[in-house]
């Protein structure tokens, strides 16, 4: 049938059939391999259609009238060569379709940036609510955007509001260009190469927000092999894995509103960053939708405690 089969991959293209054949099939490789699921998708059967569908070129929204479609020769190979490359190469599923969607917008990305998958995306849909007013956000900052999905979506959410992005390194920003146009954002987002708050200017916003790099470099040589198939600059942040955040903290005194709001994921490293200041009240944020590690504090808070955040630099 094809010189780049194995004869056992024949006999799926041979036996298989309609787009239900090839997603259940799907869904019982991705558990018999033991993929990580660890990028957004929650089940093997979710990510098995994500794959299928995106073989035939067609919505992950399909309808189920067409799920008993025969499927022609060449689709039926196509879809268990990217099964392959799921299992083989341990490669994150965004990263082989090129998609991923994030707080209900879609986002291209590839092996240049994280998979968004950030719980903060709950956040944003919520506008931040009932932390800020959002009448009154006029400017928001994204701290380490990578592919921009924050930003981005604090662009929807917050129409009125000027958004700026920040990002250190090249390939992410070339990523985060490509989004900030397929979304037609060019006006209201300002993407900016900057080391943190470096080369952002004297602003004060009434929202600042991140997904820094957070994970102790140890945690992160055990990390499933999917997570290697990352950028490391996007994970880790030092022994610690706070080095970064505390960065943050310390710094965002100057560019906080009087009223506003900082909200930063720190995932694992959470116990850490609690024990490392006990006295601070970190507000820690809980999700319906699952996930945990992001935290919230206020501008009075930053300022109150601005002194103790210098002392861990």
């Amino acid at each position: 049938m094809s010189k780049n089969l194995t004869a056992a991959e024949a006999d799926i293209v041979t036996a298989l059939k309609t787009i239900k054949d090839f997603i259940r099939w799907g869904a019982s490789q991705i558990s018999e391999s033991k993929v990580f699921l660890g990028h957004g998708i929650a089940t093997p059967l979710h990510e098995s259609a994500t794959l299928v569908l995106y073989s035939i070129f067609q919505p992950y929204n399909l309808d189920d009238c067409y799920l008993d479609s025969v499927l022609t020769v060449e689709e039926r190979k196509k879809i268990v060569h990217i099964f392959n490359r799921r299992i083989k190469e341990r490669k994150p599923v965004a990263y082989l379709t090129n998609e991923a969607v994030f707080a209900g917008l879609a986002f291209y990305v590839d092996e240049r940036v994280l998979v968004p998958r950030s719980p903060i995306a709950e956040l944003i849909e919520q506008r931040f609510d009932p932390w800020v007013d959002e009448a009154q956000v006029f400017n928001i900052l994204d701290l380490c955007t990578g592919s921009a999905c924050i930003a981005i979506a604090c662009a929807y959410a917050f129409p009125e509001a000027l958004i700026d992005a920040a990002e250190l390194s090249d390939d992410a920003i070339e990523v985060a260009k490509i989004n900030i146009e397929k979304h037609d954002l060019t006006e209201q987002l300002n993407l900016i190469k900057s080391d943190l708050f470096s080369q952002i200017p004297k602003t004060r916003y009434d929202v600042i927000v991140s997904n820094p790099p957070y994970v102790a470099i140890q945690e992160w040589k055990e990390l499933p092999a999917e997570y290697h198939n990352e950028p490391e600059m996007g994970f880790t942040g030092g022994l610690s894995g706070l080095d970064l955040v505390i960065r943050i903290l310390a710094e965002a005194n100057d560019y906080l509103a009087e009223q506003g709001i900082i909200i930063i994921e720190v995932g694992s490293s959470a116990e850490t960053l609690q024990q490392l200041f006990p006295e601070i009240p970190f507000y820690w944020l809980e999700f319906e939708r699952g996930g945990d590690g992001v935290f919230l504090l206020t501008a009075e808070q930053i300022q109150q405690y601005h002194k103790h955040f210098l002392t861990k630099i």
